[in-house]
């Protein structure tokens, strides 16, 4: 996988695509382990954009009071 930063819908089909690996094809010990920590990673960036997200949305609907 490209180190490049990967959209928020881009990060949830990876990490759909890792779970589909590691039920259905058995991948050996190493790459098992590098499967979990790249999906490990992805999901702490997809919360970490989701509370950022909540935090801007209720900032900017606080601003309308």
């Amino acid at each position: 996988m490209s180190k490049k930063k990967l959209t928020y819908k881009e990060s949830l089909e990876r990490i759909e695509t890792i779970v589909d690996i590691i039920e259905n094809k058995q991948p050996d010990i190493d790459d098992l382990s590098s499967l979990v920590k790249e999906a490990t990673q992805l999901i702490k960036d997809c919360k970490s954009r989701l509370k950022n997200t909540e935090e801007e949305l209720s900032n900017s609907l606080e601003n309308l009071e």
